[in-house]
């Protein structure tokens, strides 16, 4: 071999060895800051950017318990996705892969969260109850205005001597959250603080989570009141005893290893 074909070929060789040494096999970090928001029948998962510059998009999983076997729901490139098929009163745990254009993975998420959607309704009519009796009562189960007196009745609305009230029964229980920009403020039912007089005033722009007598918490945001009727927006949990009554929710740190299932659905 001449010489100068000799150097060619090493020349080739050694930037063969440079291509080899270029190929990108690190993966992202998994990504951080994942919360969500509850919905009606879907819930909206939130997160962090990756700060890597290579990031091409991220995987969501999902499963129906916190240790269970994670499944690929979707892909995006944004820092959020709607999961439209969640049931309201199912929770379902949520976790996280990011991957780069060189199709290395991340760990699943060291942050899972969880959420159990919920229905809500807007721009509620309630007239007092001494008006008109038929309308002034509100059952959470039903989705339903109907007779304060009804069975089934959550809540009512009266005015008496220059106040306005939201009124439950003895077996329920009523607190007043206080001022909030929206609904979607409270996130949790307390654990104490309600109403020894099973009543609060009815105030514009407060909140109020409301304990029926079946164990299920809702709550209520009120629009506009006055001496013969309130409007308010609500929200209510279908899962008995459950508390989460929106979604912004905090991050789950984990406690042990997850470990997400790669079959068909993530090819």
């Amino acid at each position: 071999m001449k010489p100068f074909a000799v150097t060619l070929l090493a020349a080739a060789l050694l930037a063969g060895c440079d291509d080899m040494n270029d190929i990108d096999t690190v993966p992202p970090a998994a990504p951080r800051g994942i919360v969500t928001i509850s919905l009606d029948n879907a819930v909206e998962i939130q997160w962090l950017a990756n700060t890597e510059p290579d990031v091409a998009g991220y995987k969501i999983w999902y499963s129906d318990r916190y240790d269970g076997r994670y499944e690929v729901l979707g892909s995006t490139d944004q820092t959020h996705f709607v999961d439209h098929g969640a049931v309201n009163g199912r929770t379902v745990y949520y976790a996280l892969t990011a991957y780069d254009f060189a199709r290395n993975e991340s760990e699943l998420s060291t942050d899972v969260v969880y959420d159990t959607p919920r229905p809500e309704g807007l721009n509620v009519v309630l007239l007092e109850y001494r008006a008109d009796a038929s309308r002034s009562g509100y059952d959470f189960s039903t989705y339903s205005v109907g007779n304060y007196n009804d069975d089934l009745t959550d809540f009512f609305y009266e005015y008496s001597a220059g106040r306005t009230s939201l009124i439950v029964w003895s077996d329920s229980d009523i607190q007043d959250m206080g001022y909030t920009g929206s609904l979607d403020e409270i996130s949790t039912a307390p654990v104490n603080g309600w109403s020894p007089t099973k009543s609060a005033e009815a105030i514009v722009g407060h909140t109020y989570v409301i304990w029926t007598w079946d164990d299920h918490y809702a709550k209520v945001r009120i629009r506009e009141v006055s001496t013969t009727r309130i409007v308010f927006d609500w929200a209510y949990q279908t899962a008995a005893g459950n508390t989460e009554l929106k979604a912004a929710r905090e991050q789950r740190a984990r406690r042990g290893p997850l470990e997400p299932f790669r079959g068909p659905a993530e090819e």
